[in-house]
């Protein structure tokens, strides 16, 4: 019989048990130094809180608190945590949690952080269309890079969903940068559209001046 486990207190004890330092020190290293790591890699924290999961997303509610607790721990595993539980309640997104995402968006900023919560952006956003116009046309325009960046990669899993015009306004808002993960943004989601609609990406790459590292990324599969 499988242990219930569904008390935040106690799964971060398991976290902590389960610490390993020479491991954190290389994952503190590969991530730049930005963040502290107990040094638990993927497939063992996916079995650590597995049981935890199953029990907390029973409610089909999101726990905020517990989200934002986990926000506040010093080690990144437990942002990780956080963004395992949301991704699970994904589809219990409401339109109002666009603000509790942009919150999280700017909170221990990184790529790893950034790169997970955009898809929930871009799933609330399928739900709510409208949030694109009253909320993510400003992240385009924010002086905030990470928020930008959102702006730009939301829509990586719509497929031949791809609002055109919106991508084309948020990369022709950030295409004049020198900033590698705005570059890297606008290459990646240039190359995930062009599997639906290659004619379009090839297009928008000849007539807009963009970084020598968009076009490579763009380009990869015309």
């Amino acid at each position: 019989m499988e242990t219930i486990i569904n008390d935040t207190v106690e799964i971060i004890d398991i976290y902590e048990k389960n610490a390993n330092r020479e491991l954190a020190k290389r994952m503190e290293s590969y991530m730049k130094n930005h963040f502290s790591f107990l040094g638990i890699p993927k497939p063992l924290r996916a079995k650590l809180s597995k049981q935890f999961l199953k029990e907390k997303t029973k409610i089909k509610r999101i726990d905020w608190n517990f989200v934002f607790q986990m926000f506040e721990k010093s080690e990144r595993e437990f942002q990780y945590l956080a963004m395992d539980y949301l991704r699970k309640l994904e589809k219990t997104l409401q339109k109002a949690d666009i603000e509790m995402l942009e919150k999280l968006i700017l909170n221990k900023s990184w790529w790893d952080s950034v790169d997970t919560l955009a898809p929930l952006v871009g799933a609330l956003c399928l739900k709510h269309p409208e949030l694109k116009e009253e909320v993510l046309a400003n992240w385009m325009g924010n002086s905030n890079i990470w928020l930008k960046r959102v702006s730009i990669i939301f829509q990586l899993k719509y497929r031949d969903k791809t609002d055109t015009d919106f991508l084309k306004k948020a990369i022709l808002r950030n295409n004049m940068t020198k900033e590698f993960f705005l570059n890297k943004a606008i290459g990646w989601a240039l190359r995930q559209f062009s599997k639906f609609n290659p004619d379009w990406v090839k297009l928008f790459i000849a007539s807009y001046p963009l970084s020598a590292l968009s076009i490579r990324e763009g380009s990869k599969y015309l």
